[in-house]
């Protein structure tokens, strides 16, 4: 148990725009502390904390991990009451911008994109992750990176979603070969876009570096289309939503694709990479 603070590297603050419902899940578990008879102090030493994160975390100076909700759930006796609220934070533990981008993707019937600089979000792992965000400079905070791969990892329901979306990734050859994070971590990368590569509803291919031809030298795109009609798109950090430039989008995308190794091809081809790692 820490009781000098230390426990809170990796505890996320809430944003303004979520900032009412952690106060209010807070003032909960303040009640049901209060009702337990448990000072702050003792309810501390019950969970394992430091005496400060508690204070914090019923203030609403710090959003509570969902794994904090089931041990105070257990210690406060709420029958499943204080673990429900986990559904609440959900959302408040991600940047807007992480949770405007995980709403698009969680409504998407089909999905397409064109990475050349590191591996699309979705088809990261953990490990890959991290070294990423750590290697961002200026630095983030410990708390921020942690925050930010946990972003990232949880948009990785979209594979588990039914009906399936129609996911498509073309990924330049580089990316496959950066060792970001240190050889190991490269290798279990490759390995999960292998066995990502081989769902029904998803289609990895590479763009080798000596092609000649590239309709993908203005940077990363990416496409959503919803079961509207209606569609989405990205190109460099910005949103696209006005029609005719996402027309273009598609148009540059498709090109890319067919001048992509097939998707066979290109299992194949980071197979061979892994095996060469």
């Amino acid at each position: 148990m820490s009781v000098d603070g230390t426990d809170e590297e990796g505890w996320g603050s809430p944003e303004e725009e979520t900032q009412a419902v952690v106060e209010a899940v807070g003032r909960q578990l303040k009640l049901w502390r209060q009702a337990a008879g448990l000072r702050p102090a003792e309810f501390a030493a019950v969970m394992g904390y430091g005496e400060n994160l508690i204070y914090k975390i019923e203030r609403g100076v710090r959003i509570p991990r969902p794994e904090y909700l089931d041990k105070a759930d257990g210690a406060l006796g709420a029958a499943g009451k204080i673990a429900a609220m986990k559904k609440d934070l959900e959302q408040a533990r991600y940047p807007k911008k992480v949770r405007d981008l995980a709403k698009l993707e969680s409504l998407a019937v089909e999905l397409g994109a064109y990475s050349n600089h590191n591996l699309h979000g979705l088809l990261q792992t953990r490990e890959y992750t991290k070294a990423l965000f750590e290697m961002r400079r200026p630095a983030y905070s410990q708390e921020e990176v942690e925050r930010l791969v946990e972003a990232r990892m949880a948009r990785e329901s979209i594979f588990e979603r039914s009906p399936a979306p129609a996911l498509t990734f073309v990924q330049e050859e580089v990316t496959l070969c950066r060792p970001v994070g240190g050889r190991m971590v490269l290798r279990r990368q490759l390995e999960r876009l292998l066995e990502v590569g081989q769902l029904r509803n998803v289609e990895i291919q590479v763009m080798p570096t000596d092609r000649d031809d590239h309709a993908g030298m203005d940077g990363r795109i990416q496409v959503l289309k919803f079961a509207d009609g209606s569609a989405v798109g990205q190109a460099g950090n910005g949103p696209i939503s006005d029609p005719k430039e996402i027309r273009i989008l598609e148009l540059r995308y498709g090109i890319i694709r067919a001048q992509a190794l097939t998707p066979r091809e290109s299992l194949a081809f980071i197979e061979k990479t892994l095996g060469e790692t």
